[in-house]
């Protein structure tokens, strides 16, 4: 694993799992300004590129501030949608989207370093998972705990191919 990416504690064993209690986060230093990370990053039609889960994004016009968009996600022969609307977009600072199928809000956060930039991104689910999503992450996916300790691995791994991409 590479020392620079950093990930959340893991929660305690027992339990029903990660809820609203639990965001899961996960960083990495990148050796360029803000402003080519977030030409990147900000592309969520690239997200395919980095992402362990996200194959692809698809989205009508720019995607800014309250645009709308579907992912597709697989794991294993499990595959699914979700619509997602941005719900922050400042240039070269963040971009942050919740998806509504399940109510999660992730995040990608750009800090200014003296050798760089910082991302850091981060899955929040504010008001835990609904019913439905949970259902299914317990069927199809392995359960919540689980589920949430492999994104939170893919998070890690997709800054880590995200530094790759921006500093090449």
């Amino acid at each position: 694993m590479n020392p620079e990416l950093t990930g959340s504690e893991l929660p305690a064993a027992g339990g029903r799992g990660p809820g609203p209690d639990r965001p899961l986060q996960a960083s990495v230093n990148v050796a360029a300004p803000p402003g080519r990370v977030w030409s990147v990053v900000s592309d969520l039609r690239r997200t395919g590129e980095w992402s362990p889960e996200c194959a692809r994004i698809l989205a009508r016009g720019q995607l800014r501030q309250r645009a709308w968009f579907v992912g597709l996600n697989h794991r294993k022969r499990v595959r699914w949608a979700t619509v997602s609307r941005i719900v922050s977009f400042v240039p070269d600072r963040e971009i942050s989207w919740k998806v509504v199928t399940n109510g999660s809000v992730w995040t990608y956060r750009l800090e200014p370093t003296e050798t760089g930039t910082r991302v850091v991104e981060t899955r929040e689910t504010p008001h835990g998972v609904g019913a439905v999503a949970s259902a299914f992450t317990r069927v199809l996916l392995g359960g919540q705990r689980a589920h949430d300790d492999e994104l939170e691995a893919g998070m890690a791994a997709g800054l880590g191919r995200i530094k790759g991409i921006v500093e090449r």
